[in-house]
């Protein structure tokens, strides 16, 4: 099984497939990884040999891939939430930050909804 970046890939899947399995790496990069490493993208990852994996690892090894990547977001995040700036405390509320409605949708970013009981009228 090849690792790369700390991550199992799929030996059943095509290389510019299997590779998109890394947090960081979309079908573009991919294929540009391969294009360096001169790894064919057709070839599966189970044919791929210990060289080969070598020079994935080594092109791939350029890029701010998986854990590298998810810290330099969270810093990021974090910055906008410290200075205190509209997408800042939008992340800090948990609601949508990128101009969305939240009046009848937005329910992955609320969370489930929390209803709320209506009061009685009184009766004369």
């Amino acid at each position: 099984m090849a690792r790369i970046a700390g991550i199992d890939i799929p030996k059943q899947k095509r290389g510019v497939i299997a590779l998109t399995y890394i947090f960081g790496i979309g079908s573009s990069r991919s294929k540009e990884i391969l294009a360096t490493a001169k790894v064919s993208e057709d070839t599966k990852v189970s044919d791929w040999n210990d060289d080969e994996i070598g020079r994935i690892r080594e092109a791939a090894a350029i890029y701010t891939i998986e854990g590298e990547l998810r810290s330099e977001t969270q810093l990021n995040i974090k910055r906008l939430m410290d200075i205190g700036c509209y997408r800042g405390i939008r992340h800090r509320s948990g609601l949508p930050l990128r101009g969305q409605r939240t009046k009848n949708n937005s329910r992955t970013r609320k969370g489930k909804r929390k209803t709320v009981a209506n009061k009685k009228k009184a009766t004369k």
